[in-house]
């Protein structure tokens, strides 16, 4: 049988009536306390939709109107409606129904970007509490609500947090179900939608299958159904743009154009513009230009392997080691709110948390060495270590390098270390969704808003950090 028990940890004893009314408050609080200054920054800031906004905010006005997800081709006759998909559908359709509800003013996305911020604090709370104490999970609750990077985010008509918050129930919804494989299915149908926001959701799915203790084939079988379960989803815009594009996409078509700016000969680890002296001059429809660029790309890494590698280091940097897109967004909806000097010291102030998040996330890696047999208060010291000696090259280097802490805090937890804390399928969920980030942007290009996903997780690691060696501290459910 294939329907085995949660991991051990999830066998907590029933709730109280009155602990589970404690929990329903607190989370009723956090809301409330998250969603409140997303509202004030959102509405006090929000602007013209800039750079990828203005185009989720383009789709999510056509579909609003009713003209689906397309754009207007000029022609001798007039415009003529014409299919688009090459950002993802999934945060346009989801700004669409409030923009139909409501209409498609700026204050209408802040007020729906604020409402997904604030739930995204819920989530992390939720996800940590399978996992972590009560007190820690609240923790890591309380720092995604107040994160001042993702309070700012309100303000952007940006998708990471929806597809963070997404990414979240689905890691919920798989670990909370009392039978593993049916919460397989169940996270791996949110990961699908969770995939039309962000196509790399996807790839999360196949670590659903670590919510059971399962053998190694059931483990595989398990995987597959969490992906045919995310695929489901999906398959019916795939049809759509097989139907009336000039060829099949899975999502959207900026998959080839993001590998090959991540490993043209002009590539330097960030977003660069591509030009058609690139290549790919005679392309017309969209899927053809993606393909295209696709095989550019390859042949390219194909050419000058150790180029497209020698740049990991820089394009993981771009991403981690900062936190300025935000500002810079906001800036160029409105510059006269953002004069120079306040945008640096806003900058400095949100790289100098993000920096601290991540730098307490490698500690949530680490157990207290002196809790554990001598065997593992060993290695748990040899990690305390290597963990502080990546802070301190990370705060003390002439380049300020914060990417291999997040490339600890993503293996770390998968290792069968002796003498570590608790590591349950919530935990490595988040490792996973790091870990895929890591990979994809390594692969690809970086920028910081793309930590932006991830921050939850960081949020959890922090809130995990320093706790007792397995066995010597059990870790439950609330």
């Amino acid at each position: 049988m294939i329907e085995t028990p949660l991991w051990p940890a999830a066998k907590a004893a029933p709730r109280s009536a009155e602990r589970g009314g404690s929990d329903a408050m607190f989370g009723g609080l956090l809301f409330v306390v998250a969603l409140a200054p997303r509202l004030c920054v959102a509405l006090a800031w929000a602007g013209e939709a800039v750079w990828d906004g203005h185009y989720y905010d383009f789709g999510a006005r056509r579909i609003a109107a009713g003209q689906g997800y397309s754009d207007d081709l000029a022609t001798a006759a007039g415009p003529l409606w014409h299919p688009w998909c090459h950002y993802p559908v999934g945060y346009s359709a989801f700004l669409a129904i409030f923009y139909r509800l409501f209409g498609s003013s700026h204050a209408v996305a802040a007020v729906a970007n604020a409402l997904v911020g604030a739930a995204l604090a819920v989530a992390t709370w939720a996800v940590a509490a399978q996992a972590l104490t009560r007190t820690r999970a609240r923790i890591a609750g309380a720092i995604v609500a107040l994160h001042p990077g993702l309070v700012l985010y309100a303000a952007l008509v940006m998708s990471e947090p929806l597809a963070a918050l997404l990414t979240l129930v689905a890691f919920w919804a798989t670990v909370r179900d009392t039978r593993p494989l049916r919460g397989v299915v169940l996270g791996g149908l949110v990961l699908g939608v969770a995939t039309l926001v962000r196509p790399q959701a996807l790839l999360c799915a196949p670590f659903l299958a670590w919510v059971g203790r399962w053998r190694l084939r059931e483990r595989a079988i398990a995987a597959a159904l969490a992906c045919v379960a995310a695929l489901l989803v999906v398959s019916p815009w795939t049809a759509r743009n097989c139907m009336v594009m000039d060829g099949c996409a899975l999502v959207s078509t900026n998959a080839g154009w993001n590998l090959a700016i991540g490993a043209f000969p002009r590539a330097t680890g960030r977003f660069e513009t591509l030009r058609s002296s690139d290549g790919c001059r005679d392309v017309s429809g969209q899927v053809q230009q993606d393909r295209c660029w696709f095989s550019y790309g390859l042949a390219q890494i194909e050419a000058r392997p150790w180029h497209w590698i020698r740049l990991v280091p820089a394009k993981l940097g771009f991403t981690f080691d900062h936190e300025s897109f935000p500002v810079e967004y906001l800036h160029e909806a409105r510059p006269t709110a953002w004069p120079d000097a306040w945008r640096s010291t806003v900058r400095g102030a949100m790289t100098f948390v993000h920096r601290l998040l991540i730098a307490a996330a490698a500690f949530g890696c680490v157990a207290f060495p002196w809790n554990a047999r001598m065997r593992g208060a060993a290695m748990q010291g040899a990690l305390l270590a290597t963990a502080g000696a990546l802070i301190a090259f990370a705060f003390g280097g002439d380049h300020p390098a914060f990417w291999p802490l997040a490339v600890f805090v993503a293996i770390v937890p998968w290792l069968p270390l002796p003498g570590r804390p608790a590591f349950g399928p919530p935990l490595l969920l988040a490792a996973a969704l790091l870990g895929t980030t890591l990979a994809t942007h390594a692969a690809f290009f970086g920028e910081d808003r793309y930590h932006m996903v991830v921050t939850p997780v960081l949020a959890i690691f922090a809130a995990a950090a320093l706790r007792g060696a397995q066995g010597a501290t059990f870790l439950s459910r609330p």
